[in-house]
């Protein structure tokens, strides 16, 4: 994501907007939190205590707050650990981990520059490429210099490997009907696609010819559809990439052409206007995994939604509209947080699933603060700050209540999945950093 100024609205409340910002520099919430994020980061690399991959689209929102606590170094021999195992086709795979700690359920890649380590591609979604493209161009603005940009891997920059990645996904998951980005159908970001039941691989049981479902690859019985997250992370990468361009002193605009193309498609393609809010998915060739009676068009995809806000995607009045919709989603859950993944769920019974579309279980409406935290985010882009502050203080106190960050909780706060999750305390500390830089600058503002 571009970096993003302080913003003042020019609204009849801008003259209380110093209330605020005084409020949000004295909460010592935010520093506590703050500060346990930054402890956990300064740990390590893979996802949480559970996972021992490091995962790109997890590590891409933890490169910002990892490299301003000291990890600079580290995280560039991580992120080129990415395009050694980048594919001859461009595509980046999604995380590597050691060869003793590597499961049956995915069908990994080697490479001879590290014979200890086997990574593996989930090739049902499709934000690998742009979430490499993030991280990168963190590193680079942390740096405040092109260096990272112009070292080279078996011959080719990481600028050029860069552009080879953005190639495979304009190639190979490319609708040119609409002229918008393609995945397979998931829970908003999800990663685990309809009509798959990860139990069975998860028991170690490996594929055979007759083609064991997985949950995470794509063939001919997935069904591809278009959805918001997917394509706001993917102009988020394109902007990122003529940021870039400019770093290298060349001309920004071919890219920032190619960012600006996705916004009429999105809002035309995507866009409900009477439920003003996303469509979950728009279907291709293969249609709809669901039964027919089944009113997906009603659901509202949180995680991406705020993804949009931060692409710049949705007007203050949309976005503050999506945000009170979230709220009442929040409420009619009986959820905690605005990290709510989805309201109305999935409960579909005929989805050969155990699972991952289990109702009020995971990505089906389970509360994530790594997604919940993007939403103050993506509000501060769209110039609403006090929603923003309102919008984090429940993901915080649940943070406390919790002690520690969480890969999911239950509608009722009680953490599950992963401990130390590093995704969400990159975002929340993302979160608090970019209130705290709103509320100086708003206070710097008001001087005299």
């Amino acid at each position: 994501m571009s970096q993003i100024p302080p913003t003042l609205p020019s609204s009849p409340t801008a003259t209380q907007l110093p209330d605020l910002a005084r409020r949000i520099r004295e909460d010592a919430r935010l520093d506590r939190v703050r500060e346990a994020a930054a402890a956990l980061l300064q740990t390590g690399f893979t996802a949480g205590g559970r996972y021992p991959e490091v995962w790109i689209r997890d590590f891409a929102t933890f490169t910002r707050a990892s490299a301003q606590i000291g990890q600079l170094p580290a995280l560039k021999e991580n992120l080129l650990r990415f395009f050694d195992f980048q594919q001859p086709d461009g595509s980046i795979i999604d995380g590597f981990t050691s060869k003793e700690a590597s499961v049956d359920a995915y069908n990994y890649f080697t490479t001879p520059k590290h014979p200890e380590l086997c990574g593996h591609k989930n090739t049902a979604e499709t934000d690998q490429e742009s979430s490499l493209i993030r991280a990168v161009r963190e590193v680079v603005e942390i740096e405040g210099r092109p260096d990272f940009l112009l070292e080279t891997i078996d011959g080719q920059t990481v600028l050029q490997r860069l552009d080879a990645a953005l190639d495979w996904v304009y190639r190979e998951r490319w609708c040119e009907a609409h002229g918008l980005v393609w995945n397979c159908t998931t829970i908003d970001w999800g990663d685990g696609q309809a009509c798959r039941d990860w139990e069975e691989i998860e028991v170690g049981v490996p594929a055979d010819p007759s083609g064991l479902p997985r949950l995470t690859e794509y063939d001919a019985d997935s069904h591809p559809a278009l959805c918001i997250y997917t394509n706001a992370l993917f102009r988020i990468a394109l902007l990122d990439r003529a940021l870039l361009t400019e770093q290298v002193g060349e001309d920004p605009a071919p890219w920032q052409a190619k960012a600006d193309a996705l916004v009429e498609p999105i809002r035309r393609v995507l866009w409900d206007p009477e439920r003003r809010k996303y469509r979950p998915h728009v279907y291709l060739e293969r249609g709809s995994p669901f039964p027919g009676d089944f009113d997906e068009a009603a659901i509202h995809f949180h995680g991406g939604t705020a993804t949009a806000m931060q692409a710049g995607l949705l007007s203050p009045e949309d976005a503050s509209h999506c945000y009170a919709t979230m709220q009442a989603n929040v409420a009619a859950a009986g959820a905690r947080t605005v990290g709510l993944t989805i309201w109305p769920l999935y409960d579909v019974p005929e989805l050969n699933n155990t699972l991952f579309w289990r109702p009020f279980y995971y990505q089906n409406g389970g509360d994530w603060p790594w997604f919940g935290a993007r939403v103050p985010i993506g509000l501060l882009r769209s110039g609403l700050p006090a929603e923003a502050y309102e919008s984090l203080l429940p993901i915080l106190e649940m943070i406390e209540t919790s002690g520690g960050f969480f890969e999911w909780h239950k509608p009722d706060g009680t953490p599950a999945g992963s401990s130390e999750f590093r995704g969400a305390a990159g975002v929340v500390h993302e979160a608090i950093e970019r209130l705290r830089a709103w509320a100086l600058g708003a206070l710097e503002h008001d001087k005299p």
